[in-house]
């Protein structure tokens, strides 16, 4: 097999130099009289009611657009004005129900802000009844940006690209109103409420609820008692964002005990750590020694044996899982492991355990995987992410580790499809599982999240009826099914790549998504195996066959562009023999009030030959046909670009076909611009400019040789000869690195 090469070179980085052409509906469409007074009568009505509210805060009004809208498409002649103040004053955004997804998006704006949008759209209504009657056309829009109707402005209370930018606005939007919660718990609650300006404790003060008797995440996220909920749900419904109940139960998992003796594990060395999140840990079991437990539960709580099975199970696959389960020996050895217990075996305070786990990594900062092998039987919201998945999303923002996850069960007899939280975290890597047939198992439950987001990420095996996962539990052996017994397969592998291999979490995450892709469409849904299985051994993972040629880059976007031009393709013959794929991983920044439009960067990923356009200029032509602002390419929808190249997903995996159609192996394909290869990140922020900023990212490259030919030394050289550093990941190399590294020098 051949071993991966991890390539390193200069990334170039420049800003975008396309620049939006004038506004105008799309071609062949017309906006019409009578849209225009029917939302200007919807303002009159928002405006009425926030004149007679008795919350003295910022008026809220929600902007039911009729399709989903990019961030270029967002309301620019309304409201503040302009895109960018706009953007500051966003403050929510959903997806309206059924199979035709629209946005909702929520503003908070000053109520002058409010009477001037008024004013404005009456005196765009004027001048539309004055020149162009019941209808402005494409066409029409299109002369008013050629200055073609200049003089209608002379006199006018608006500017030219005052009246054009109000009418596109109108053109996108349905119509204008409050969006009020419906929701009802009988226990404590988990509330955000929308951003106002105006501080929690006074609006908490002015619906008469004591403020020093609720507590708080952050400023907007509170914890509710059912009287306070019902107080804030009757007095401002409309104030709140989002709400879910603080208390979960756990999904469960089948096992059965066994008689057979465990065996014993030597003591631990300079083995790596994993961290686990989850329920208590016997400290009589076997392998204890390999296990630091530390149970962050109050005092108080009365402990039963049912809570300390779960947890141990767990940590028993991450210490010695292959030994327990030979037919999965990954290569990987043992880990060692640090155990926190945040729940017992039944329900558990979501509030608790979000507050506990940030506190938890701040203070572990030299463990970098995670397993949390805890889930709720609640399916999660289609408009918001969790709570838990929120918090979970931040720190792995802001610190340098990765989350595992398992995908969570459907209970038996029930109707529960979606996955429960915190599996809805977008920058962790979820599990689902799969039996040893490679079959979805029975109990998986599905993505996406927010109607978009692809989870789980990928499969492992995490036992079924025909076959179940052995564990050590505190009564002894025991064999268990679900996907809790995935997760940790997957924690091992990402900590033997980032702790022993010594790559980023970026390159780690891609690594494993990569090695679940195959060159063949997968045989099930993607919200119930995600990119696929992934293989059971490391060298599946590190190591490629003889015809392909597999290579890492990773780097940090610091402007629009991130590109490199110079990626030489051994060919034959004046062709080059590959088909390709490409799989990229980041850790965006994510905003939980944005609902929907969660994440803050896109990146998007251009790989392929270079090629000359129209214009004389260098541009790639991608593998999957991505025109995604290239030079006088269309526009595509955004649902449309959500669709075909997962536009805000921080995962992107793009593919070539092995085969034609027909079946038949691809021919070669002719060379390009020198048989140079190229690839391009393009990023944008939706809300923030500095999100975006020095983000870091992993890009896995497939190169599969479609006549059988092992080509890596010539694409080694090749690349050598070009500048770039090459690297083979060679597994001993590292290992004899690591516990060099890892060695206690005792000074005399």
């Amino acid at each position: 097999m051949n071993e991966i090469l991890q390539l390193k070179g200069i990334f170039e980085q420049s800003s975008s130099k396309n620049k939006p052409g004038p506004p105008n509906i799309p071609k062949n469409k017309h906006i019409q009289l009578q849209h225009l007074y029917l939302l200007r009568e919807d303002l009159e009505n928002v405006l009425n009611f926030w004149e007679k509210e008795i919350l003295k805060i910022n008026p809220l009004i929600s902007v039911y657009y009729n399709n989903i809208v990019a961030k270029s498409t967002r309301a620019k002649g309304i409201l503040g004005g302009t895109q960018e103040k706009n953007n500051n004053l966003i403050v929510g955004s959903k997806f309206t129900k059924g199979i035709e997804k629209k946005h909702i998006i929520t503003y908070c704006i000053d109520i002058k802000i409010l009477k001037k949008t008024l004013t404005d759209i009456t005196n765009v209504i004027e001048l539309f009844k004055k020149y162009f009657t019941d209808i402005i056309t494409y066409s029409d829009i299109e002369d008013i940006n050629k200055n073609k109707y200049k003089h209608i402005f002379n006199n006018s209370l608006l500017k030219k690209s005052k009246f054009v930018n109000i009418l596109v606005d109108m053109y996108h939007i349905e119509s204008f109103g409050i969006e009020k919660d419906i929701s009802n718990f009988n226990e404590n609650a988990i509330v955000t409420i929308y951003d106002t300006g105006l501080k929690t404790e006074e609006i908490m003060r002015q619906l008469n609820i004591n403020f020093l008797e609720v507590k708080s995440i952050d400023e907007t996220t509170l914890l509710l008692n059912p009287e306070q909920f019902k107080i804030l749900k009757d007095k401002a419904p409309y104030l709140i964002s989002m709400a879910v109940s603080d208390i979960s139960i756990l999904d469960n998992e089948d096992f059965n005990f066994g008689t057979e003796k465990l065996i014993t594990v030597p003591s631990p060395q300079n083995e790596p750590i994993i961290g686990v999140i989850d329920t208590m840990f016997d400290e009589s079991v076997y392998f204890s020694e390999w296990v630091e437990f530390n149970n962050m539960l109050d005092k108080n709580i009365e402990l039963r044996k049912e809570d300390y099975r779960h947890g141990t199970m767990v940590s028993s696959i991450i210490v010695d899982g292959p030994t327990l389960n030979p037919f999965l020996d990954d290569g990987c050895g043992r880990f060692k492991v640090k155990h926190f217990g945040v729940a017992t075996s039944g329900r558990f305070s979501s509030f608790t355990i979000l507050r506990t786990i940030k506190e938890i990594v701040e203070k572990n900062r030299d463990i970098k995987v995670w397993n949390l092998s805890l889930g709720s039987t609640m399916e999660v919201n289609e408009n918001f992410i969790s709570p838990e998945a929120a918090i979970l999303d931040k720190i792995q923002y802001e610190n340098d580790v990765i989350f595992v996850i398992a995908g969570t069960n459907k209970p038996k007899n029930s109707k529960i499809k979606r996955i429960g939280a915190p599996a809805d975290s977008i920058n962790s890597i979820v599990i689902n599982s799969v039996g040893f047939d490679g079959k979805p198992a029975e109990y998986s439950r599905e993505g996406n999240v927010l109607s978009f987001f692809n989870k789980p990420d990928v499969c492992y095996y995490g036992g079924d009826r025909n076959k179940a996962i052995r564990v050590c539990s505190p009564l002894g052996e025991a064999f268990v099914e679900g996907t809790s017994f995935a997760a940790p397969w997957i924690a091992r592998k990402l900590a033997y790549l980032i702790n022993i291999l010594g790559l980023s979490r970026e390159l780690a995450k891609a690594l494993i998504i990569d090695s679940a892709t195959g060159w063949n469409n997968i045989d099930y849904s993607a919200k119930l195996v995600g990119y696929g299985t992934v293989p059971i051994h490391i060298n599946s993972i590190i190591k490629t066959p003889k015809d392909e040629i597999k290579f890492m880059l990773s780097g940090v976007s610091e402007k629009y562009d991130t590109y490199n031009y110079n990626i030489p393709i051994p060919e034959e013959k004046e062709k080059q023999p590959f088909v390709s794929k490409a799989t990229l991983c980041y850790f965006p920044n994510c905003s939980r009030n944005q609902g929907v439009d969660y994440t803050n960067t896109e990146m998007d990923i251009h790989f392929g030959r270079l090629k000359l356009n129209k214009k004389g200029n260098i541009e790639i032509d991608t593998i999957n046909d991505n025109k995604q602002d290239n030079e006088g390419s269309i526009v595509l929808y955004e649902e449309t670009a959500r669709r075909l190249f997962r536009k805000w997903d921080n995962i992107k995996h793009i593919r070539e076909n092995l085969k034609t159609p027909k079946g038949k192996m691809k021919k070669p394909k002719k060379k390009k611009e020198k048989g140079l290869w190229g690839i391009k990140i393009k990023t944008k922020e939706r809300l923030n400019k500095k999100d975006g900023e020095n983000v870091k990212f992993g890009v896995i490259i497939t190169l599969k040789e479609v006549n059988g030919v092992n080509r890596i030394q010539e694409f080694i050289q090749q690349c050598q000869f070009r500048g770039w550093l090459v690297n083979k990941i060679d597994i001993e190399n590292r290992i004899d690195i690591y516990n060099i590294a890892r060695e206690e020098i005792e000074l005399e």
